[in-house]
C-alpha cells in the first residue's frame, strides 16, 4: 500500500471568516492524532469510536476527504474481533489526517 503525501488544505482556508476556525482544527489535529494511536494500541475500542466520530464532522471544516475515512473507521469498529481491519482503518485515517495544513495552499 502506497501512502500519499500531498498536503490537503481546507476548501474554506482561504475564507476570511471561517480561515482562522479551519487553522484551530488544523492546530488540534496533531493531539486527535495521538489518541487515536493511543486507543488502537491499548485496544480502547470506545475511544477510538469516539475520535472517529470527531473526525467524521471534518468536512465542515473543509477537508471533505476525511469524512468518509472516518466514517469507515466507524463501521469497522461494529466488529471489534477485526483488529487488523481497525488497525489498516486507523492507519489510513491517520495518514490523512497528518496531512492537514491550514490556509488555502495558494501561496498567499
Amino acid at each position: 500500500m502506497s501512502i500519499a503525501t500531498d498536503e490537503l488544505y481546507s476548501t474554506l482556508g482561504s475564507d476570511p471568516d471561517l480561515g482562522p476556525m479551519v487553522d484551530l482544527y488544523v492546530d488540534e489535529m496533531p493531539e486527535r492524532i495521538n489518541t487515536m494511536i493511543r486507543c488502537l494500541e491499548t485496544g480502547d475500542w470506545q475511544g477510538l469510536r469516539r475520535a472517529a466520530h470527531y473526525l467524521r464532522g471534518a468536512g465542515c471544516y473543509g477537508f471533505d476527504t476525511i469524512t468518509p475515512e472516518a466514517s469507515r473507521l466507524v463501521a469497522v469498529l461494529h466488529d471489534e474481533s477485526d483488529q487488523a481491519a481497525i488497525r489498516r482503518s486507523v492507519h489510513r485515517l491517520v495518514d490523512l489526517c497528518s496531512r492537514i495544513r491550514g490556509g488555502s495552499g495558494d501561496g498567499f
